[in-house]
């Protein structure tokens, strides 16, 4: 029987990298609906959980992709909303690679290290992936802070973000090199996700930080996010501060994807959403 993903997202035209990692993961068919809506969820579930029955179901999956993350997260409620008793398949949501990359990122920053009691700065991070890095880092035990340019939104997203899981983020505004190096003070480890080609971290204020551990940026787009970084540096040592930059991360996020998808078809039941694709990736190498 062959193993098919139903590829969902709201984008007209479904991923080409999304598709190709899955059969890249030994997918054998892949299904892609491109600008699907709310209201369309259902009559998709019902083909993937009405064909297959028993054991034959786990050769069913979903895959819920696109660039629209809250819109990805609607139509993973949706899904999940819609299947009932055994009647389900297992589902991924990976919107704009959101859950992947923050794990990879994450796993890169906690493999072999106790976090616990570290104080973490997740810069520019009150977009889909900064979220999900601020929150695994939290859950990691760290006290974690995350900044952006409006006090406001930062403010709103720590809120949003107690709101649904209990994590408490601490908010900053960092708008100048001053606010950096302030909020430096005390910092053990950065994690920059901004936007491509944004420098968020200059080398002279990480050089003179002096509890600053660990530097990571999702940057591949120059200028990088921290200065001084290269795409490929995987712990490497500058200055006595660890770097992980965007390709190291990048990799790591491919094998993780990959693996996420294949776990997709061991059963008829798995949920990944962040949490688990995270737990998945401690058991990648990277």
């Amino acid at each position: 029987m062959k193993k098919i993903l139903i590829q969902i997202e709201s984008d007209p035209k479904t991923s080409v990298f999304d598709q190709i990692t899955a059969y890249d993961a030994g997918v054998d068919q892949v299904l892609p609906y491109g600008e699907v809506q709310p209201e369309d969820v259902a009559n998709l579930v019902y083909g993937a959980i009405f064909t297959r029955g028993g054991e034959e179901l786990r050769n069913t999956a979903i895959f819920i992709g696109g660039t629209n993350v809250p819109a990805g997260e609607e139509l993973m409620n949706k899904t999940l909303a819609t299947f009932f008793g055994d009647f389900r398949v297992s589902v991924m949501l990976d919107a704009n690679g959101c859950n992947t990359t923050a794990a990879a990122l994450v796993h890169k920053i906690v493999h072999g290290r106790d976090l616990r009691a570290k104080k973490a700065l997740v810069a520019a991070g009150t977009g889909p992936v900064g979220i999900r890095v601020a929150t695994l880092l939290a859950q990691e035990g760290c006290e974690v802070y995350l900044s952006s340019r409006d006090l406001s939104r930062a403010r709103e997203v720590c809120r949003q973000v107690e709101e649904k899981t209990g994590t408490k983020l601490m908010p900053l505004q960092v708008v100048s090199p001053e606010d950096m190096n302030q909020a430096l003070e005390g910092v053990n480890i950065v994690a920059c996700c901004g936007a491509p080609g944004v420098r968020l971290l200059d080398q002279p204020l990480w050089s003179s930080a002096r509890t600053l551990e660990i530097i990571a940026d999702l940057n591949a787009v120059a200028p990088l996010g921290v200065e001084g970084i290269k795409v490929t540096d995987n712990g490497k040592e500058r200055e006595g501060k660890i770097f992980y930059g965007a390709i190291a991360i990048g990799n790591l996020k491919m094998k993780v994807h990959g693996a996420a998808v294949q776990a997709l078809f061991e059963r008829n039941d798995r949920i990944l959403d962040v949490a688990e694709i995270y737990d998945l990736a401690k058991q990648v190498e990277g």
